[in-house]
């Protein structure tokens, strides 16, 4: 009896299952609880992370496109017809904002007055802050799964430690195969929370960046075409 018993405790750690489905299936609600939030947390975090990657790409395309046919002589009027009442870019947005400003000035004052100049800047501003603001929807959840999802993943790990000790006093013994499956559980919740925490930083950090360029830029335009419209409406053009 006695061998059939060291027999058995040889076999054991054999018959364990260290595949990350196998630990998923061993580990208890707790631990699986974490498992699965970070396994979302991570998901969309990749989710938010591609369509902001396309995002930004379109915009920034679609910018240059947009310059190149506004400085190239083009009517104000002709491209703000051809744009439409819904612009499919920031800048186009910001621009679209101040003609509508300044077609509401020309039409009842018939020139451009210091305060239709000032509230032409004024609309630009806020276009470009509404803009941004869309551009950085979703954001702060990559900033939070960031700044979360290892301490989410340390509360994981310190469950499995308490769970491999719970099994050596339960069990009075510390075969390997009794606490190798806490341990594997904790393990792997503190991998899960660096992979989701990893790329969420570094994604944060980088389109945080671009959207900061990007509005950059778009004050830039602001500028240039406030001064533009001034000009022209004081030589009377329009």
């Amino acid at each position: 009896m006695d061998a059939t018993v060291i027999a058995e405790g040889m076999n054991a750690p054999q018959n364990l299952d260290f595949s990350l489905y196998g630990l998923w299936l061993q580990a208890d609600l707790m631990v699986k609880s974490v498992m699965v939030i970070l396994a979302l947390g991570s998901f969309w975090s990749w989710a938010i992370m591609i369509d902001k990657y396309f995002t930004m790409g379109r915009v920034r395309r679609k910018a240059d496109k947009f310059e190149n046919v506004f400085w190239s002589g083009k009517p104000l009027e002709d491209l703000y017809r051809q744009l439409g009442q819904k612009p499919d870019h920031p800048m186009a947005s910001v621009f679209n904002a101040a003609m509508r400003e300044w077609r509401r000035s020309y039409e009842a004052a018939g020139d451009l007055t210091p305060s239709a100049q000032s509230r032409i800047d004024r609309v630009m501003n806020t276009a470009i802050a509404s803009e941004l603001s869309r551009l950085e929807k979703y954001m702060n959840f990559l900033a939070t799964v960031g700044s979360v999802a290892p301490f989410v993943g340390l509360f994981g790990t310190v469950w499995g430690i308490m769970n491999s000790f719970q099994s050596i006093a339960i069990s009075r013994d510390t075969n390997l195969a009794v606490v190798a499956p806490g341990i594997a559980e904790a393990l792997f919740a503190t991998a899960l929370g660096l992979l989701a925490a990893i790329p969420a930083v570094m994604a944060y950090n980088k389109f945080s960046n671009d959207i900061n360029r990007y509005g950059l830029r778009l004050e830039s335009f602001a500028d240039e075409f406030s001064g533009l419209l001034s000009r022209q409406l004081g030589d009377g053009g329009y």
